[in-house]
């Protein structure tokens, strides 16, 4: 018969996971219990690997995103650098730029392949997460300043496209806080 593993001494739901999934299987591998009840020990069992296959799922469709938005910046940044220009230029009163504001869009787009690339691989989670929150925050100042657009439709757009990218922002911030 299996033993169960001594209970961790972290308090964290993630720690206690090992100690309750050997204890199920000690459960499910007793012959006292019922064909039923084992097959619902088992599908708890199974349940354990659930925060696994979240943060995978989670990390695959943050991080292609960013690849794919970074991809298009790097290889055609076309009109984001026009986009860009009002807001890097107010940047460049507080943090030393390059001048090309070409170059500046690039650079933000490799960061952000680069950042994306990182989530999805589970490598260095935190600082890719903190790297892709520095680089959304100024392309969403510069890319969706609804608050500067006269027409009602197109400024609804923007402020849209703005809050969609404040939750992906939020998103971010909770992966900086990830403990794996």
């Amino acid at each position: 018969m299996l033993k169960p593993e001594a209970h961790p001494t972290s308090e964290t739901e993630t720690d206690s996971v090992p100690v309750y999934r050997n204890l199920l299987a000690v459960m499910v591998s007793a012959k006292h219990v019922p064909n039923q009840t084992s097959r619902r020990l088992r599908s708890l069992a199974e349940l354990t690997h659930m925060p696994r296959l979240v943060r995978f799922a989670a990390r695959m469709l943050t991080g292609s995103t960013y690849v794919l938005l970074g991809l298009d910046a790097a290889r055609a940044p076309g009109g984001r650098v026009d986009q860009a220009a009002p807001t890097l230029a107010t940047v460049r009163t507080f943090i030393p730029l390059p001048v090309d504001d070409e170059l500046v869009v690039r650079g933000n787009g490799a960061v952000q392949v680069l950042g994306g690339a990182l989530l999805m691989l589970g490598k260095a989670q935190r600082l890719s997460a903190v790297a892709l929150t520095g680089s959304l925050i100024p392309t969403t100042m510069a890319g969706h300043a609804f608050w500067t657009i006269e027409d009602p439709a197109i400024r609804k757009q923007q402020r849209t496209q703005f809050h969609k990218n404040m939750a992906m922002i939020g998103g971010l911030l909770f992966a900086t806080l990830d403990q794996r």
